[in-house]
C-alpha cells in the first residue's frame, strides 16, 4: 500500500520536469498536462520500486518522453516530409550556451534567453521540435531519434537541420529585432 504523503512528496519533487519534458514534446499545455498526469499514474502503480530509487527521476523522464512520442503519433497528423527541400548542409551549427551569471543582470539576461528559446522551440512544427528536444536536451543519437519515431537516418538529419535553422531565425527575430532587419 502505498502511503499518500510520500507519494505526494515524491511527486513534487519530480512535476517540474515531467511537466516540462512534456511541454518541450507537445508545446501544448493541456496536452503537456495529460501526459504529465499519465506519467504519475504509472508512477503510482510503481511507487514501490521507486521511492527509494536514485534512477527515479530518469525513469519519469523516460516514461514522459515515450507517452509525448505516442501521443504525437496517434492524436496528431503524421508529419509532412518535404523530400523536395534537402537543400542545405550536415554541418552542425553551434548550439546556444548560457554561461554562469556573475551578477544579476547577466542572470537575468541569462533566464531572458532560456524563455525565449523555450518559446521559439515552442513555436516550431513537431517534426522539427521533437529531434531537437530528444537530440539537444535528451541526449539521444540520431539513431535513437530515428528508432524512437519510426523514421529514417536521414530524415532525423533533415528534421535537426531545419528546426536548428527556424529556431535559429526565431530567436534572431525575439532577441535582436534590428538586426533581423537587415
Amino acid at each position: 500500500m502505498t502511503n499518500p504523503q510520500q507519494f505526494e512528496t515524491f511527486m513534487q519533487n519530480y512535476q517540474n520536469m515531467v511537466f516540462s519534458t512534456a511541454m518541450r514534446l507537445l508545446a501544448k499545455q493541456v496536452e503537456a498536462e495529460d501526459v504529465t498526469q499519465e506519467v504519475f499514474l504509472k508512477a503510482y502503480a510503481n511507487f514501490a520500486q521507486l521511492q527509494d530509487n536514485p534512477s527515479a527521476g530518469g525513469w519519469l523522464k523516460t516514461v514522459a518522453t515515450n507517452l509525448c512520442l505516442n501521443h504525437l503519433s496517434r492524436y496528431r497528423s503524421r508529419w509532412s516530409f518535404f523530400s523536395e527541400l534537402f537543400g542545405g548542409t550536415e554541418d552542425e551549427p553551434a548550439q546556444p550556451e548560457f554561461p554562469a551569471a556573475d551578477n544579476i543582470e547577466e542572470a537575468l539576461n541569462q533566464s531572458d534567453r532560456r524563455e525565449a528559446v523555450e518559446r521559439a522551440l515552442q513555436e516550431l512544427p513537431a517534426a522539427q521540435r521533437v529531434p531537437l528536444v530528444l537530440h539537444h536536451l535528451e541526449d539521444l543519437g540520431y539513431e535513437e531519434i530515428a528508432a524512437k519515431l519510426g523514421i529514417s537516418l536521414g530524415k532525423v538529419k533533415t528534421d535537426l537541420f531545419r528546426g536548428r535553422e527556424a529556431l535559429r531565425r526565431k530567436l534572431r527575430l525575439k532577441l535582436d529585432p534590428e538586426d533581423s532587419l537587415n
